[in-house]
């Protein structure tokens, strides 16, 4: 049966429920704050990782974070200030950051990636968003020290034990694979299961297909209220309207833990603030990679490479810190000496809040307390990697089907 269908949120996640719903014959309306052409789903390093397979929330990062928290330029930065959800927060992270809870979200993790990628795959190949740049040339995890190569050869070993293709290159195999720029490392680690996308390509196609099809589109519309009655979301009030639902989807990332507080569920949620500088010069680099001791990213995408990453936390903001920009080009430039990135590069660096939970597993699921309420958020700097995933699961929840993958550990109601 056709229900009507908000979904709040245009990044990739609720553009993806939204793809899958109107599938199922839905009536589909999207509502976004901003005109949906920045944020995270614009900006983030466009890989899909099946190798990503260890949560942000694992042993030592706390004592990591605060070695660097009056660094604004390390590459993870939590900005000194009097804030109580983020000391909730913080305290969740580390009651999470266990060796026991790393292992076993790490065959989940995985699993809800490799459904991801082959939902990406089934897209490009349904025709409906046209063609697209979707790679499958692996992702290099580039090292210089020992320390660097001892701690990924033991992530490498996990994933191999489940399955994922890598293996290593060494200095020579590297200039192999990359033959059109001078690397400065002494090998790397590639996981072949890995991809890579432009998701500044694929977002207005989406978008575009979604129109076309009989999605609304609402863009500059804040949801400021949630109002309820017998148990669901019977209102959504907007900055310019009223609406209402059969169903909602609550996929709004970073200001979804400010919706969800309306309905007094606390969804511990922390904005993890991702930059990118993109430079759009032939510079030889044909391979995505991961620059292990600058802590970054790199993806050669549709007419520019990207050089994307740090994780801020500052709270929800628009601030572009000079100095973390900064420090992504020169992170760059120590694995690649020849590079040099322009001021004029570097001045039009962008930023994107990433929602990020406490344990390195998003909130998928139906809520226990509203009836007509489902969550697809906090997926912290896989939320690309999982948006199709994700919009299928939603899909598959609102429609009362057999998930494709079990999605208890991505409850959103979750103690920690």
């Amino acid at each position: 049966m056709s229900k009507n269908i908000i979904i709040i949120g245009g990044g990739i996640v609720g553009l993806s429920a939204a793809y899958f719903l109107q599938k199922e014959g839905h009536q589909l309306t999207i509502i976004d704050k901003s005109d949906i052409t920045s944020g995270a789903s614009f900006v983030n390093a466009g890989y899909l990782t099946p190798s990503h397979i260890i949560p942000m929330a694992s042993p030592g990062m706390i004592t990591k974070g605060l070695k660097m928290m009056f660094n604004s330029a390390s590459p993870f930065y939590m900005k000194p200030r009097w804030d109580v959800d983020f000391f909730k927060w913080s305290w969740y992270f580390k009651k999470s950051s266990t060796k026991a809870k790393v292992e076993k979200a790490i065959p989940i993790i995985k699993d809800v990636n490799l459904l991801s990628r082959d939902l990406f795959e089934g897209i490009k190949a349904s025709g409906d968003l046209g063609d697209f740049q979707l790679e499958r040339k692996g992702l290099l995890m580039l090292y210089k020290t020992q320390a660097a190569y001892d701690h990924e050869m033991e992530v490498a070993q996990k994933a191999s034990f489940l399955g994922l293709e890598v293996r290593e290159l060494n200095k020579s195999q590297l200039s192999e694979i990359e033959p059109n720029i001078n690397i400065d490392a002494e090998g790397a680690i590639h996981y072949e299961c890995d991809g890579h996308t432009t998701p500044t390509e694929i977002m207005p196609k989406m978008l575009e297909y979604l129109k076309t099809v009989g999605v609304k589109i609402l863009t500059n519309e804040e949801v400021t209220e949630l109002s309820l009655r017998n148990g669901k979301v019977n209102e959504i009030i907007t900055s310019r309207d009223t609406y209402s639902a059969d169903e909602v989807v609550l996929a709004a990332g970073s200001w979804s833990g400010n919706l969800a507080k309306q309905l007094k569920i606390d969804l511990p949620l922390q904005p993890g603030k991702g930059y990118r500088i993109n430079v759009e010069r032939t510079l030889g680099i044909s391979m995505p990679a991961v620059l292990m001791e600058s802590s970054m990213a790199v993806t050669p995408m549709k007419g520019f490479t990207r050089f994307a990453g740090t994780m801020e936390f500052s709270g929800i903001n628009d601030h572009i810190r000079k100095e973390r920009v900064e420090a992504i080009a020169a992170g760059a430039k120590k694995f690649y000496p020849e590079l040099e990135i322009t001021s004029e590069e570097k001045s039009k660096a962008q930023a994107g809040m990433r929602p990020v939970t406490p344990d390195g597993l998003p909130y998928i699921g139906r809520s226990t307390k509203i009836k007509n309420l489902t969550f697809a958020t906090g997926h912290a700097m896989m939320g690309w990697s999982l948006g199709p995933a994700t919009g299928k699961l939603v899909s598959e929840i609102i429609e009362s089907k057999k998930t494709s993958m079990d999605i208890s550990a991505f409850f959103p109601e979750r103690k920690f």
